[in-house]
């Protein structure tokens, strides 16, 4: 049996092409993949650079996805089971393809009556709870936080600070719709990049103290540089955003040096034992304790990926979360 799915064929640019599909080995299953979305690390990994060697690989770089469950060779998946697809990267990150065989590990059934369509963005609101630990640990005074980026990631982010009970979140992106969602998740100021400063704008709320905790979720060096100018004498940093491209990248080291905030990096939640981070995103989404309709459209067929990843990378308007329908 063959199967449909898009494949990076030369650094940006994805095609669609016919494969055979998979056979699950021992502890695999085999899942039919109905949706997928596409991230900025899938972005990076595709213009910038970040492949790897995994050219020509079938459903490459996709993590993000949902679908029902073909074959199993393992005790806890049955045929016809609902499951979000969390891979591993880069080895396992097959999701733009109607059918893909993962490790079990890293399948998760979707509560009972879930939307499929919602719970798809569980995989990236997973990797932020993951992160969020990571970058304010204890709790203590939540006074001001920043972030830089309001994509998906950065939004979740925002609902996950004000939770947590920050008294200010400042949120920075360079699309005004994007700035206008933010306000409408809680956010007490918004800036619009470049032509307003973050810097300045948390500098003058902290009455020139900066910001308790800072998070990047961009993905970009500018904006990790503003971290440090932004966070406050031994705050925090969270940097989430995927790097700009391979190898070395300018960073502010002196202002780092006398500030000496805590700087956390944020990867690896599909090690978490039992996947803890992506059921607690399932579980909040299901509940309606995370808002994630803004990132329900737009939607593209798998043979518009190639459109698809282009209105992602230029941000079109509206365009917070892209995702690509595998049915």
């Amino acid at each position: 049996m063959r199967m449909n799915a898009a494949v990076l064929v030369a650094p940006g640019r994805i095609e669609l092409d016919r494969f055979e599909v998979p056979e699950p080995a021992p502890g695999q299953v085999l899942v039919r993949m109905r949706a997928a979305s596409i991230c900025g690390s899938d972005l990076h990994v595709i213009f910038d650079g970040f492949h790897r060697g995994n050219l020509g690989r079938p459903g490459y770089p996709g993590h993000e996805g949902v679908g029902e469950v073909v074959a199993s060779d393992h005790p806890d998946f049955s045929p016809g089971q609902p499951v979000l697809t969390v891979p591993a990267p880069p080895e396992d990150n097959r999701c733009f393809a109607e059918y893909v065989c993962l490790d079990a590990r890293f399948v998760l059934p979707l509560p009972p009556g879930g939307d499929p369509g919602r719970l798809l963005l569980a995989q990236q609101l997973g990797t932020t709870i993951h992160a969020m630990r990571r970058f304010w640990p204890s709790g203590g005074e939540a006074g001001c936080a920043t972030v830089l980026g309001a994509g998906s990631a950065g939004l979740f982010f925002l609902q996950q600070l004000r939770a947590a009970g920050f008294e200010t979140v400042i949120v920075s992106d360079l699309e005004p719709y994007r700035l206008e969602v933010a306000r409408e998740l809680g956010a007490d100021l918004v800036v619009h990049a470049p032509r307003e400063s973050v810097v300045e704008a948390t500098m003058d709320l902290t009455g020139g103290v900066g910001a308790d905790l800072v998070i990047e979720a961009a993905g970009y060096d500018e904006c990790r540089a503003r971290c440090v100018e932004a966070v406050r004498q031994r705050g925090r940093i969270g940097f989430f955003g995927y790097p700009e491209r391979p190898g070395s990248a300018p960073f502010p080291v002196e202002l780092a040096f006398r500030k000496a905030p805590t700087i956390e990096f944020s990867v690896g939640t599909q090690h978490e034992p039992s996947l803890r981070s992506f059921r607690e995103a399932l579980d909040a989404i299901h509940e309606g304790r995370v808002e994630v309709g803004y990132c329900l459209e737009p939607r593209f067929p798998l043979t518009g990926a190639p459109e698809a990843f282009a209105t992602a990378r230029e941000r079109r308007p509206g365009a917070i979360k892209v995702g690509i329908d595998l049915v």
